[in-house]
């Protein structure tokens, strides 16, 4: 399957990350939007639903376990996979990502592109090489 018209929304609150996943997922042919923060990311997700959510937990206005739990209470939004992406590698904050609110995956920051990309190709399925 082609990456083409694969929709990545990157809910985080900076500017200079979304550009970052922007530019790693767009050479693969997906489509990327950004949302700057989490209030912001909701009503892209009601407007947009991407294919897939790359969700950064540590936001001021709303903070992503929010934008989560706000998402799987909404039956048009909860079958969305999401990837956690952010700079709090606790161990705790990955058991409660991974086993309590079952987001698909959980990548820390600072990644490399193929981190990212290999995350991506377990939720959404093969990535082709461009």
């Amino acid at each position: 399957m082609t990456n083409n018209n694969r929709h990545i929304l990157c809910i985080e609150d900076e500017p200079e990350m979304i550009e970052l996943v922007r530019l790693i997922l767009e050479r693969k042919g997906f489509r990327v939007t950004g949302a700057l923060g989490g209030a912001q990311g909701l009503k892209a997700l009601r407007n947009e639903k991407p294919d897939l959510i790359l969700l950064d937990l540590m936001m001021p206005d709303m903070d992503g376990w929010e934008v989560y739990r706000q998402m799987k209470a909404d039956p048009n939004l909860s079958n969305i996979p999401v990837i956690v992406v952010t700079a709090k590698a606790q161990s705790i904050d990955k058991v409660l990502g991974l086993h309590i609110a079952k987001v698909e995956d959980y990548v820390t920051k600072p990644f490399g592109p193929q981190e990212l990309l290999g995350s991506i190709a377990e939720v959404l399925g093969n990535i082709d090489d461009n």
